[in-house]
């Protein structure tokens, strides 16, 4: 595993194409990392899929409806817009229109995408397993879709 700075913001996420470590930046978005290691510890992302994987941009999961427009039971976020870049393995949260609507949904970025840079709250880097978000199933949506198998904070996995 890569090695982690901070077990208590570190994500380790297994997916159906294998392992990936997402070191979170509580420091960029402290809400949004709150919210992703709630909903994690609460076991929401398990079993949920990549509906939408857009080669050359992102692959996005979070909706336990599978259809791109479900969150959580939680209140929508206010936004956490920072000066950090959507590069390659940069996580980064779905919203509507509405800048303050952030909920549960994510996405991974492929490559470097900077008309998402301060429209968007990133919360994350993929530090390891890109490889994994790389050989998703693509589609918009996608056909027999990828999951997350589980989600899980490095901090309470016993290594």
């Amino acid at each position: 595993m890569a090695e982690s700075k901070d077990p208590e913001n570190t994500i380790v996420m297994e997916t159906t194409k294998g392992r990936v470590v997402i070191e979170l930046l509580p420091e960029v978005a402290p809400a949004h990392v709150e919210r992703i290691k709630e909903l994690t510890r609460e076991g929401f992302y398990d079993g949920i899929v990549f509906h939408r994987v857009i080669d050359g941009f992102m692959a996005q999961t979070g909706d336990p409806t599978g259809t791109g427009m479900g969150g959580s039971e939680k209140p929508d976020l206010k936004a956490e817009f920072s000066n950090t870049a959507h590069e390659r393995g940069t996580c980064s949260m779905a919203r509507s229109q509405n800048p303050n609507s952030a909920n549960s949904q994510f996405f991974i970025c492929f490559d470097r995408a900077p008309w998402l840079d301060r429209q968007y709250s990133a919360w994350g880097q993929v530090i390891e397993g890109m490889e994994s978000i790389d050989g998703l199933k693509r589609g918009e949506p996608v056909r027999e879709p990828d999951s997350i198998v589980s989600m899980k904070v490095a901090a309470d996995v016993a290594e």
